[in-house]
């Protein structure tokens, strides 16, 4: 998911902006942002289907691995679209100008009763009106294949300080950073 650095800020900042993450590195930032942003964007129908479908979703957990993981009924339309077009787009936002990612990846359905004990907490119920123990749960694993992030390197009051010594200055000191999410 490379993107196009040509006529961007970034080549104006003293400091380096872009950090591309791998590995353990890539998991924690992603945990890390999606704990913050504790929903997401879940895009379905990407392959077949026109326009995409696009829903909000708690996310559950990121695990060590770099999936993430959702709950949804065995009925639902996300299901039924994954089962024919596993390719799944989501997009977080931590925060209001800091902790965005776009992950794009492959969603797999199953019915891990011990996963989805793990993951299990009692405002689920709400959606989940038979508890844990509901035969129409599921879990969605998605696993991703690409991913961005755009952050703050030292959290958002630093990002405003810089961003207003920058007015006073005329000097771009972005506290910004950015790169590539590689979970493999």
């Amino acid at each position: 998911m490379a993107t196009s650095q040509e006529g961007s800020t970034n080549n104006t900042q003293e400091e380096n902006n872009i950090q591309d993450l791998g590995g353990s590195e890539a998991v924690k930032k992603l945990r890390e942002l999606a704990d913050k942003a504790e929903s997401c964007f879940f895009c379905t129908n990407i392959k077949t289907g026109i326009p995409l479908s696009v829903r909000p979703m708690a996310i559950q957990q990121v695990d060590d691995e770099g999936n993430i993981w959702f709950m949804s009924m065995k009925d639902s339309h996300k299901n039924e679209e994954i089962a024919s077009d596993p390719f799944t787009h989501l997009l977080f936002q931590a925060g209001a100008h800091s902790g965005f990612v776009n992950i794009y990846g492959i969603s797999e359905i199953s019915r891990d009763q011990a996963k989805i004990d793990e993951l299990w907490s009692p405002f689920i119920k709400t959606w989940f009106q038979g508890g844990k123990e509901d035969p129409n749960i599921t879990l969605i694993k998605v696993i991703p294949s690409e991913g961005y992030y755009w952050d703050t390197k030292h959290g958002t009051a630093v990002a405003f300080l810089k961003m207003a010594a920058s007015v006073i200055t005329g000097r771009t000191m972005d506290d910004s950073v950015e790169g590539t999410l590689d979970v493999d």
